[in-house]
């Protein structure tokens, strides 16, 4: 039987955190970028799963497609 894929095995928050370090870039900068707070992006690194249009614009942001991580990781999921 194969195991599914959960929220508890994929963390979002953490990928776009991550990838903005190892960009370089500030919470400040990717804020500026989705027109939001930095408060509410630090928000956003502690969620596991967040809304596609938010991910939309942090994805063209970081020019990083992070739809295509979760895929990836849907898809491991799903070999298991």
């Amino acid at each position: 039987m194969k195991n599914k894929a959960t929220p508890d095995d994929f963390h979002l928050g953490k990928l776009i955190k991550q990838e903005l370090a190892r960009q370089g870039r500030t919470a400040t900068w990717l804020a500026k970028q989705v027109n939001c707070t930095p408060e509410n992006l630090y928000k956003v690194f502690n969620q596991q799963w967040i809304t596609m249009p938010l991910l939309y614009k942090i994805s063209d942001a970081l020019d990083y497609d992070f739809f295509k991580r979760c895929s990836e990781h849907f898809e491991e999921q799903r070999r298991k």
